[in-house]
């Protein structure tokens, strides 16, 4: 096989695995992800072979033992026996559109109200609060408004090690989930603009 053969037939086992993680819904790549980091026990974001199948086997992804061996060995891009599990995830999600990244990316600004890179409790504060009071949990008083807060990063946060905090990296990961399951770019520009309170997309008019 050459190397283009092997490129397509690759490109195919990941599409397999992007497929069966989605059936679990849009956090399938996230729930995938979480596995490997339990797996990832001396923490150095990488994984051997017989980990790496397990990990796909443990979440019930259905593969032939020839294409998770192949597909290993073509993640594996420096020959150390190891697949950094980060790349993989990355890839897993497949990548966005420029037009999506960007949206993705304004939402993500907005709410690093501090610029440091990264949504905490502090940032959602300030800018997501207004939501939060309309939670229905709570308006009936069965929790307050930190409660709604933390709960929110969650939907982002890795649920083994939950720490509060929101990268660039989880929230791009989050919605290339959520962007496999939407054909339509101006509907998920659409999404995004309305769940995040974004200003309206500005289109070019003739003569500017």
């Amino acid at each position: 096989m050459d190397s283009s053969d092997e490129l397509v037939d690759c490109s195919a086992v990941i599409d397999s695995i992007r497929t069966q993680c989605l059936a679990r819904g849009i956090s399938g790549i996230k729930g995938l992800a979480v596995l490997f980091r339990r797996l990832d026990t001396d923490f150095s974001k990488a994984v051997i072979l017989s980990e790496f199948v397990d990990g796909l086997s443990q979440y019930g992804v259905q593969l032939s033992t020839d294409d998770l061996h192949r597909v290993f060995h073509y993640l594996d891009k420096n020959r150390s026996g190891t697949v950094d599990f980060r790349e993989f995830l990355l890839e897993l999600a497949a990548p966005m559109p420029q037009c999506r990244v960007d949206v993705v990316n304004e939402a993500f600004n907005k709410m690093d109200v501090n610029k440091d890179g990264r949504i905490q409790m502090d940032d959602l504060k300030v800018t997501y609060h207004e939501h939060a009071e309309r939670h229905p949990k709570y308006l009936s008083g069965e929790w307050d408004l930190e409660t709604v807060l933390r709960s929110f990063l969650d939907t982002f946060d890795n649920p083994n090690d939950r720490d509060g905090v929101v990268t660039r990296e989880e929230f791009l990961t989050y919605y290339a989930g959520v962007s496999c399951t939407i054909d339509d770019d101006c509907y998920f520009d659409l999404l995004m603009r309305s769940s995040w309170g974004l200003p309206e997309k500005r289109t070019a008019t003739r003569g500017t």
